[in-house]
């Protein structure tokens, strides 16, 4: 069964995660990494989701607030065992609902040319495409999305 828990970055299966994302990222995004990996510390993070299978940490996500009036979606992961599953649906559809329960209005997020199963994990879910937006303006291989959240 799985457990959604809600946390901040100092839990220490919320670390552990992103580690392990981190060590994925190095790969899929080779020489884009390090331009990438500047924008993904993950101190202050005070909104955090955590998945457990049978008290095992499967998967992470998180908010930091962007605007007065929009969350960024942020760190999300599943270990490879765990894909296909539905949790990352799960954990990205509790940041949403945390998001409306903080008062914002809506979520965007950034990711990577190197990652389809993110991008159909958002198109799934009712992001939409939108214009790169902040430090992502000009790169070629992010994929910015955003989505209108209903109360």
């Amino acid at each position: 069964m799985i457990h959604l828990k809600k946390t901040d970055s100092n839990n220490s299966d919320f670390i552990e995660l992103v580690r392990q994302l981190d060590s994925e990222l190095a790969i899929r995004d080779g020489d884009y990494h390090a331009f990438y990996n500047q924008f993904n510390s993950i101190n202050m993070i005070k909104y955090a989701i955590l998945a457990y299978v049978d008290d095992v940490p499967v998967g992470c996500g998180a908010i930091k607030a962007f605007d007065t009036i929009t969350m960024e979606v942020k760190r999300m992961y599943v270990s490879p065992n765990y894909r296909g599953q539905g949790i990352a649906g799960k954990i990205l559809f509790e940041l949403e609902r945390w998001t409306i329960e903080l008062g914002f209005e809506k979520c965007i997020l950034e990711t990577g040319i190197n990652q389809p199963e993110a991008l159909a994990l958002y198109h799934k879910n009712g992001f939409k495409r939108t214009t790169n937006y902040g430090q992502y303006a000009n790169v070629m291989s992010s994929f910015c999305f955003e989505k209108v959240l209903k109360a």
